[in-house]
């Protein structure tokens, strides 16, 4: 140890001498060197300039339409609250060469079919060509009061809005506000914040027998329990332009937007009133952007305490909608007064596209029989009574599909399922996305692993079909059945794990 330590010393004296043997001019052009490496770490470390657009589109449809949500068809004759499309468009730069992008657009719908976000961004590639459409993200609420979107589920009458046209208006109306919003991008500043609000229950029950049922009875001797996790944190972003004033929002709850999921009227459910009350305050032109968090097993319905919690709402004089938007905007609020002064102008921003493939669920020789028998019931009852095809539709098409599916996996057992994801980082805060109605636990998992300051996970950026925990699978009923899922446990693992390596790989320098 003492020869190292003296070998050291002479080292370190000899580096020394040999510095002082530098000439001047050498000794210049090395500080100068290490000057220009230190200011260029310095730069590197530093975000972008942050450019900030956003816009917003009405979506309300022209009636009479369908209703999408529901296992029977609907149709709208009267608008309760008008439907929109809400835009934020993020750019950074580097004086004036644009480095990456974003553009996230909250639809107040049931989904957003990949046919229609194909749509969406050819229109808007023809007219922004210079934007990467790949970087648009849409995603819906999951109102049931909203317009048909998913072709095959229903028997439309042909008197009342096609799917087809809607797509259209939707399309011309949503381009419009992507186009403004880009177009009207300047620089302005960011932060996030972080609170809670009871608004999602897990609406999954669990019995003594060790099964599950959505909605189920907790009233009765043989309930155990609520069967999964509830997530009671409020993400949001907060966007200010270049005069300070506050222009949008975005607000990450787990709970879609379905309190009035059995209602025949158009209905943006409790994003309504949160927009409401927070235009109140902050401006009529705010733009709100609805975000739902990892939810496919939660509602904001009640599974058990539902006469104390109307009390509560009777004393208050509010409904459902506007307790439930009290609570969001409160937690908007508290967040909102603690991070206001924390705004930054230069952020960094990454945004990765990357489609995936996740191994589909396989369907069961018990679960092809059994759905087999189910559409031929349904068969047999069409033919007596003609008039009931419409209330067995989507029935028929949705159990048939499991059979189609059963058929198909003969000569491909190991189908797989495509699907497109987006992970950003922006500033401390990573946002992911996925297009399913994903089980909380695998939100929870995802904010658990991820190393940003906070995670935004934002489900139903896609068609969305449940994806279920291996416990849900196991207890069963709707939700957990063969026929809501396409994808299983095993593939909403791979999901989880390949998020959180590009989150993590994003921040962890």
């Amino acid at each position: 140890m003492q020869n190292n330590i003296v070998s050291g010393k002479k080292r370190g004296e000899s580096q020394h001498i040999a510095l002082l043997k530098v000439s001047m001019p050498q000794l210049a052009v090395i500080i100068f060197s290490l000057f220009i490496a230190t200011l260029g770490s310095t730069a590197n470390s530093q975000g972008q300039q942050l450019n900030i657009g956003v816009a917003t589109a009405d979506i309300t449809p022209v009636l009479p339409v369908a209703l999408d949500g529901q296992m029977y068809l609907r149709v709208a004759k009267e608008v309760e609250t008008p439907l929109s499309a809400s835009v934020l468009v993020m750019e950074s730069r580097q004086g004036s060469k644009s480095m990456e992008s974003v553009v996230f657009v909250s639809c107040e719908l049931v989904a957003v079919p990949s046919d229609l976000l194909a749509m969406v961004r050819k229109e808007v590639h023809q007219r922004l060509p210079e934007l990467d459409v790949n970087k648009i993200v849409m995603n819906a609420i999951h109102t049931h009061t909203a317009p048909v979107v998913r072709y095959g589920l229903y028997d439309i009458p042909k008197e009342i809005t096609q799917i087809e046209a809607y797509y259209t208006f939707f399309t011309k109306r949503v381009s419009d506000a992507i186009e403004e919003a880009w177009k009207s991008r300047a620089p302005g500043s960011i932060t996030w914040g972080l609170s809670q609000a009871k608004v999602g229950y897990n609406r999954r029950a669990t019995y003594s027998d060790n099964s599950s049922k959505m909605y189920g009875k907790t009233n009765q001797d043989d309930f155990r329990g609520i069967e999964g996790y509830e997530d009671q944190n409020v993400n949001t972003l907060f966007v200010w332009n270049q005069a300070g004033k506050l222009t949008a929002v975005s607000i990450d709850v787990a709970c879609p937007a379905q309190e009035v999921e059995h209602r025949e009227k158009i209905n943006a459910d409790y994003w309504f009133p949160v927009r409401n009350a927070l235009r109140k305050q902050f401006g009529p032109k705010l733009c709100v952007l609805g975000w739902i968090a990892a939810a496919g097993d939660q509602s904001p319905h009640l599974m058990y305490g539902q006469a104390g919690e109307e009390r509560m709402r009777n004393l208050r004089k509010l409904d459902r909608l506007d307790e439930i938007a009290r609570r969001v905007v409160n937690a908007v609020e508290d967040a909102y007064e603690v991070v206001k002064s924390d705004r930054h102008k230069e952020i960094k921003l990454v945004h990765e596209v990357e489609k995936i493939s996740l191994p589909m669920r396989i369907v069961s020789d018990a679960e092809y029989e059994q759905c087999k028998i189910e559409v031929n019931k349904a068969k047999e009852q069409i033919a007596k009574d003609p008039k009931s095809s419409d209330q067995l539709f989507r029935k028929l098409n949705w159990e048939g599909d499991v059979v189609r599916r059963y058929e198909e996996q003969k000569t491909n057992p190991h189908p797989m399922y495509d699907t497109e994801i987006h992970v950003l980082r922006i500033g401390d805060v990573a946002v992911c996305t996925n297009s399913f109605e994903l089980f909380t636990d695998y939100g929870i998992a995802i904010q658990a692993r991820s190393l940003a300051v906070q995670t935004f996970v934002i489900q139903h950026v896609g068609p969305g079909t449940y994806l279920p925990t291996e416990k849900a699978v196991k207890g069963g009923s709707y939700s957990a059945i063969i026929e809501s899922n396409l994808v299983g446990p095993e593939g909403g693992q791979i999901l989880v794990d390949r998020t959180v390596k590009l989150i993590n790989g994003m921040f962890a320098q």
